[in-house]
């Protein structure tokens, strides 16, 4: 008895069930009604800042400046110069699901960026709202919401467009303001949210001021509006938010299939980031953060970076509104396209397209790396001015300097030693030449690049410094090629450049021979759900591709009857399910296409050019014209660079020829 007791006491009662009665179902009041609701669409202050700098942008505004204090949680202020609200349509802006974007009667031809109605109500529901706003042709207007209880509408003095102020955000649920995080995190947040809607509208001018403590505080962002082409327009706004690095070693994109247009740019592989905090993705000019995307951009550049290596790029797709549905999430930061496929396949194949067609380039911030590594001498300690050598000579005074400046020598007879009264330039010399050229045959490889002296360059040499990459001019340390081009130099990691030009060579002969096959004698059987079977089969022509052969077994199990023969013996159930969860992370797999590959590079290390090999002067000019010639030949197979590109009057800022 005891016993049942202490059993009965140990029970839980459900929380959701009355001992008394059943649950009432009860109907909730607007005001709890709004509350739940801004408790999807208004997350953080950032989330508020959104949605009215997307209004404004729907309005039809040119110029939109906001206004933030304390990371947004005490005053938010959004100015626009757009078409501005009648007195009669301040109300009706206010009530919940009222919108003047849509008329309801098709949810997927969306063509603005707000259309629920949900975003005023909804601050209105958790802050102290007012809005005050002018229509061409009608009074300007004003009307305050607090705590969702709504005041009359007052006349107000303003030229145009509309001003909205959401001051103590969270006060009506205060609970909210614990989870927010600090207000550098939250200005943060709300900076990244204005400069993906600065770079998905170029011809909008953005300003973000932040007037903490009062005054007219310091601009944060500002990006003036553009006009043009809209490519240029674009490049010019990328170069204001990412950077002026960025939009010079990006590549324009654009292309088009079956109805869905990418453009945009995207960046060279040498300038990758080590997170993926430059990737931006734009559906119909909207800002999204869709796993399938991101997936796709990064099967673009899977051949061309490390794991622990992110490209950068801002792609946007246009297409028709019927054909991806925007109404998927509360913060409609997610979308959903009716055919994924093939907006994956456009992307991945314009951006390896763009890829190839750089060739050798690579990026500039390689130079710029190497330039920030050679510091010049430092002023002394005293003060003293530096003393800085005279402006770069013509041709001609150089060509009479270096005559003057000849050593010395009678025909056949050496300099004397110890003599001080020995000539020590001659004035009428023959021509002179510092150009580094190859040795027919040197005894020792520290020889290498040595330099020798001859009347006239070879005329092929001289056309070989117009080529991008020039004339190799020596050797260092048996590693480094150094040639000269037409208004610089150029540093080439021999090893790492044929790595590269190998591997693509043994990718090329993969692609037109296939991947070998090795039949298994006995076939692997894996068992799995019907699900992951289902899943796994539907993607077993691709893997076929890569020599790796599965088919049904009946229930969820797969036979695996082939394997790629280059990878050798494989745990081919391992593979399975490696790949069954690259499906449900990224849609897509590549795992047995990484594998193979990997394999690939290993085999072009191995048969590359090694470091410390002494290279003749054909070879050199001769790997120099295969890189200028060969896709992707600017980086490594680990996105590494494989040259460094110096301009003449970068390193004459080194020594001070400026």
């Amino acid at each position: 008895m005891a016993l049942r007791a202490k059993s009965s006491g140990m029970a839980h009662a459900d929380p959701h069930i009355s001992e008394n009665s059943r649950p009432v179902i009860r109907q909730l009041d607007d005001s709890a009604i709004n509350r739940i609701a801004a408790g999807e669409v208004v997350e953080r202050p950032a989330s508020a800042v959104k949605e009215l700098v997307e209004n404004a942008i729907d309005a039809g505004a040119t110029r939109i400046t906001i206004d933030i204090a304390d990371g947004g949680k005490t005053l938010i202020r959004v100015t626009d110069d757009g078409c501005g609200m009648t007195p009669d349509d301040l109300p009706l802006a206010l009530s919940r699901h009222a919108t003047s974007k849509i008329d309801g009667s098709d949810l997927l031809n969306i063509h603005t960026f707000g259309f629920r109605g949900e975003a005023l109500p909804s601050l209105g529901a958790v802050g102290r709202l007012t809005i005050t706003s002018r229509a061409a042709g009608h009074d300007a207007a004003q009307i305050r919401v607090s705590g969702g209880k709504l005041d009359p509408v007052k006349p107000a003095a303003l030229r145009g467009g509309t001003v909205v102020e959401l001051r103590d955000l969270f006060y009506a649920t205060p609970a909210r303001l614990k989870f927010m995080r600090s207000d550098r995190a939250e200005s943060q947040a709300i900076g990244d949210v204005i400069k993906r809607l600065a770079m998905a509208e170029p011809s909008v001018g953005f300003t973000l001021r932040d007037v903490s403590g009062g005054g007219d505080g310091r601009v944060t962002f500002r990006a003036d509006p553009l006009s043009g082409d809209l490519f240029d327009a674009l490049h010019g706004r990328l170069a204001a938010v990412l950077g002026r690095e960025f939009a010079e070693n990006a590549l324009k994109i654009d292309a088009s299939r079956e109805g869905i247009r990418l453009y945009g740019y995207a960046a060279l592989p040498t300038y990758s980031r080590g997170a993926a905090v430059a990737q931006f993705l734009f559906v119909n000019t909207r800002p999204v953060k869709d796993k399938m995307l991101t997936g796709a951009l990064r099967a673009a550049y899977f051949d061309f970076l490390s794991r622990d290596r992110h490209p950068a790029a801002a792609l946007f797709i246009d297409c028709d509104p019927t054909l991806v549905d925007v109404n998927v999430h509360p913060a409609k930061s997610e979308v959903r396209f009716r055919d994924p496929g093939l907006a994956r396949g456009l992307i991945v194949s314009s951006l390896r397209h763009a890829l190839a067609e750089a060739g050798h380039r690579a990026s500039t911030t390689v130079a710029g790396a190497t330039l920030g590594a050679m510091r010049p001498e430092q002023p002394t300690a005293t003060g003293a001015p530096r003393v800085y050598q005279m402006d770069r000579p013509s041709m001609g005074a150089r060509s009479l300097s270096y005559a003057a400046q000849a050593p010395y020598r009678a025909e056949g007879a050496p300099v004397p030693q110890g003599d001080d009264n020995a000539p020590g330039f001659s004035e009428f010399a023959s021509a002179y030449s510092g150009r580094v050229i190859d040795a027919p045959a040197p005894p020792h490889p520290a020889m290498a690049g040595q330099a020798v002296q001859e009347d006239q360059p070879e005329p092929q040499e001289q056309r070989a410094e117009e080529l991008p990459l020039g004339a190799a001019r020596g050797q260092v340390h048996e590693n480094y090629i150094i040639a000269q081009t037409r208004d610089g130099m150029v540093i080439v990691d021999q090893h790492a450049a044929h790595e590269r030009l190998v591997y693509e060579k043994l990718k090329r002969q993969m692609a037109e021979n296939g991947v070998a096959a090795q039949a298994l004698l006995i076939p692997d059987i894996v068992e799995l759900s019907e699900n992951d079977c289902a899943r796994l089969l539907s993607v077993a022509d691709e893997l076929q591709k890569f020599g790796l052969g599965i088919e049904a077994f009946g229930g969820g199990a797969v036979a695996v009857r082939e394997t790629p023969a280059i990878l050798g013996t494989v745990n081919a159930e391992a593979m399975v399910r490696d790949i069954l969860d690259e499906l449900d992370d990224q849609g897509e797999s590549q795992l047995v296409q990484a594998k193979i590959e990997a394999i690939l590079s290993r085999v072009a290390c191995h048969g590359s050019i090694r470091s410390g090999r002494w290279m003749r002067g054909e070879e050199m000019n001769a790997l120099l014209r295969e890189m200028e010639a060969t896709p992707h030949s600017g980086q490594c197979n680990h996105g590494r660079p494989t040259y460094v590109e110096l301009k003449l009057a970068d390193i004459e800022r080194l020594f001070g020829r400026t």
